[in-house]
């Protein structure tokens, strides 16, 4: 089975050595796609060096436009489709999400079609966030929860574990949220498709190193997404 990990960037160059190498460490064949933005940091040229290194399992694709993580995901689901991926992942450069729980996702995804690593299945489980930031997205969570029907615990979780089926039957010219969002969308479609979602536990770690890109409009968009998709779902236009 091909693996293959998504990690997007944008000025990650404190973290995009390390959190490639902590996935090759893993040793069970995952591949990796950095997909950057076209950071001015020079997040790219460090990927381009490792790429000597790694020149079979790490690939990397440059985008011209930065228009969200949304896009930035849907252009490596193509990617990966492409390129005939059979297990697709989403995941963090900055270690809030652990490389070690990679395989753990992997496991559960062979009875499912999509596995979320999940901050609030079992408590909270979120190292060093501002009690504001944490107590924001665990209602935000139960907000989508509530309004989409999701039967999903973390429903804004950016750790996941695709089969190649649901990246197939989403729709992914369809997904129009570009934030966040993004996160709640794809997770509402698979559900309205009536893929098999499941979740397992992790620990959640608040970024060490770089800045975050959360903002005023990436919640914003996400608040209105919602009731949009209910909406669409409603008089089925989704």
């Amino acid at each position: 089975m091909k693996k293959l990990v998504i990690i997007p960037t944008y000025n990650e160059k404190e973290n995009i050595e390390n959190i490639i190498s902590a996935v090759f460490a893993l040793g069970e064949d995952f591949h990796i796609l950095v997909v950057d933005d076209s950071s001015p940091d020079g997040t790219a040229d460090i990927v381009r060096q490792l790429q000597k290194k790694f020149s079979h399992h790490l690939h990397l694709s440059i985008r011209h436009v930065k228009d969200g993580l949304g896009k930035a995901y849907i252009h490596g689901f193509k990617w990966a489709l492409q390129e005939r991926y059979d297990y697709i992942f989403e995941m963090d450069a900055d270690f809030s999400h652990n490389p070690n729980d990679l395989p753990k996702l992997y496991d559960a995804c062979l009875n499912a079609d999509m596995v979320i690593g999940s901050r609030y299945s079992k408590g909270v489980n979120v190292v060093n966030w501002p009690m504001g930031r944490v107590l924001l997205s665990y209602f935000a969570s139960k907000y989508v929860r509530c309004i989409l029907g999701l039967p999903i615990h973390d429903t804004t979780a950016g750790f996941v574990c695709f089969s190649r089926k649901v990246l197939e039957d989403i729709g992914l010219d369809n997904v129009k949220l570009k934030g966040y969002g993004f996160q709640i969308e794809m997770k509402f479609r698979a559900f309205k498709k009536g893929f098999k979602i499941a979740e397992v536990p992790i620990i959640f770690t608040n970024r060490i190193l770089g800045e975050s890109k959360m903002n005023g409009g990436i919640i914003h968009e996400a608040v209105l997404g919602v009731l949009n998709l209910k909406w669409k779902s409603l008089i089925n236009k989704l």
